[in-house]
């Protein structure tokens, strides 16, 4: 029988959605400024591209690391703590780097908590193979 993980099944739909949304931003992009392939050398474009890119590069090991946890029987309350500030993190980072290339407090703030996150389920999941 397979185990169910109902806490990390909803954090795998809410950044699902997530990724979603910033795939349709791009899209709408892509339509209003006419580029095909690539960033057509438009700031905006490159920017919805990179939220969309690194949202992509961290959503999948965060997923597994909390779906390992999970399955070792980690803590509920940690594994959505770790799911919620994770989302947040993404959402913040997101809207951070739509604004501006450059430095900004949503983006500074969404970094540390994607960070913190990884380290947290990564050292809970070591945790769980050594117990």
């Amino acid at each position: 029988m397979i185990p169910l993980v109902p806490i990390t099944a909803l954090y795998t739909g809410l950044l699902a959605l997530l990724l979603l949304v910033l795939a349709l931003r791009i899209i709408r992009l892509r339509w209003k400024l006419r580029v095909g392939i690539g960033d057509g050398g438009d700031r905006s474009m490159l920017r919805a591209v990179r939220a969309h890119g690194n949202a992509a590069e961290y959503v999948p090991i965060t997923l597994l690391l909390l779906l390992a946890v999970e399955l070792n029987h980690g803590n509920p309350l940690l594994l959505h703590a770790c799911g919620a500030i994770f989302v947040g993190s993404r959402v913040l980072h997101a809207i951070g780097l739509t604004r501006s290339g450059g430095p900004s407090w949503p983006r500074a703030a969404g970094t540390l908590g994607t960070m913190a996150v990884v380290i947290v389920l990564a050292v809970s999941a070591i945790a769980g193979f050594v117990r």
